[in-house]
This record gives structure tokens, C-alpha cells and sequence, in this order.
């Protein structure tokens, strides 16, 4: 669990990177800047860790490129206070960045064997998110909602009803919707039933399973 000067400097090297690729929230360029992904990866891979490129970890899931996980991150416009759902627990990286955000994070995972590394691994790091919950990320987590803002890391066919309505007033849900490849999109709820939707260009992920315990 070691983080010497070199993985600090390459991150700050991905810093300028994702930066040079449009992102401009300073709280998000800062948390890249300090989680250190390279723990979140196999040792052998140390090397990729601070490339702007995705890769796979455990359960034939993958860690998102750092860009995607700022540009997300970036459109749902985190406060500190502000409850998130995250679907997709996945390596944590995205966890991590929604709580060195101040977020109160409630994260599910669908795969056993990543939710228990995972759940064991961030608190090492110092990461605590509000729950950390095995089950269909589809469903969201209506006991706990709503949530000012909802991140979904896996790309989805369609838009999970339930997750809209999970949504609170002025919330945002970021969601990749679409099956080979997704455009990534941005719902904000603006009343009862009355959401705006925007749309960002497209994205690449694995997709988000449905009742796949």
C-alpha cells in the first residue's frame, strides 16, 4: 500500500491531462490529483495506473478511464453534504472521488467477489462511504432516497424508472445509456414528473447487468 513521490508526480501528470481534455472543476482535478489509483489496480500494472485509459480488474469489470470518472464526476456537480447513488461500486476509484468530494456516497455493486474486495479495501484508504451495498443497482435504493444526485458507471440499455424517481427535486442522474456504445446523459429533475435531459457524446462501458446476483 505504498504511495511514493513518483506515483504522485504521475499523477499530477494525469491531472494536466484530463485537464487538457476539458475538465475544469478544480474539487474534481484535485481529488484525481490525490487517490491513488494505482492501489486500486494488480501490482504488476503499475504502469497503466496513470494513463488516461480504462482497465480490467476482477469480475470481467473494468476501472474507468480517469477522464470519464471527471467527466461524470463533473456533471453532477457534488457538494459537500450532498447524498450520492453510485451503480457500480466497482474498484472503488469512483467511490473514493465522490468522497474526497464530501459526498455522503451509498454505492451498489452486483458482483460479489468485487463488492467484498472493494468494501474491505477503501476503508484502508481511508475511504467510508455511507453504505456499500451487494445488489441490482437497477432498483437503486429507494430506502434511502432521494438522492441529490445519482452516477451510474456501467452502460444501460435504458434509463432504470426508479432512479429517476429516487431523484431529488433539482437532482441529476448521470447515466450512459445505450448498448454497444452509450451517450452519455445528463437527467435533471426539475418537478414531480418533469426532468431535463442532455446529452454529452459518446462513451464506451461494460454493461450494467439486471438481476445478475
Amino acid at each position: 500500500m505504498k504511495d511514493t513521490f513518483k506515483h504522485k508526480g504521475m499523477r499530477q501528470q494525469l491531472v494536466q491531462v484530463v485537464k487538457d481534455k476539458g475538465i475544469t472543476d478544480t474539487n474534481v482535478l484535485n481529488a484525481i490529483g490525490k487517490i491513488p489509483r494505482h492501489l486500486f489496480m494488480d501490482s504488476g500494472f503499475l504502469d497503466h495506473a496513470y494513463q488516461d485509459k480504462a482497465f480490467p480488474i476482477a469480475a470481467d469489470q473494468t476501472i474507468s478511464q480517469p477522464f470519464t470518472v471527471a467527466f461524470q464526476t463533473e456533471l453532477l456537480q457534488v457538494e459537500k453534504g450532498d447524498k450520492v447513488l453510485e451503480i457500480g461500486t466497482g474498484s472503488g476509484y469512483q467511490t473514493a472521488v465522490l468522497c474526497e468530494l464530501g459526498a455522503h456516497v451509498f454505492s451498489i455493486e452486483r458482483q460479489h467477489e468485487l463488492f467484498k474486495k472493494t468494501s474491505k479495501f477503501l476503508p484502508k484508504l481511508g475511504y467510508r462511504a455511507k453504505k456499500l451495498i451487494f445488489g441490482d443497482g437497477y432498483i437503486g435504493l429507494k430506502e434511502e432516497a432521494p438522492f441529490n444526485s445519482i452516477i451510474v458507471t456501467a452502460g444501460a440499455p435504458f434509463v432504470p424508472n426508479p432512479l429517476l424517481s429516487q431523484l431529488a427535486v433539482g437532482g441529476r442522474l448521470v447515466i450512459p445509456v445505450g448498448d454497444s456504445v452509450q451517450v452519455m446523459t445528463l437527467f435533471i429533475r426539475k418537478g414531480a414528473k418533469d426532468f431535463e435531459k442532455h446529452e454529452f457524446g459518446e462513451f464506451r462501458f461494460v454493461p450494467l447487468l439486471e438481476d445478475k446476483n
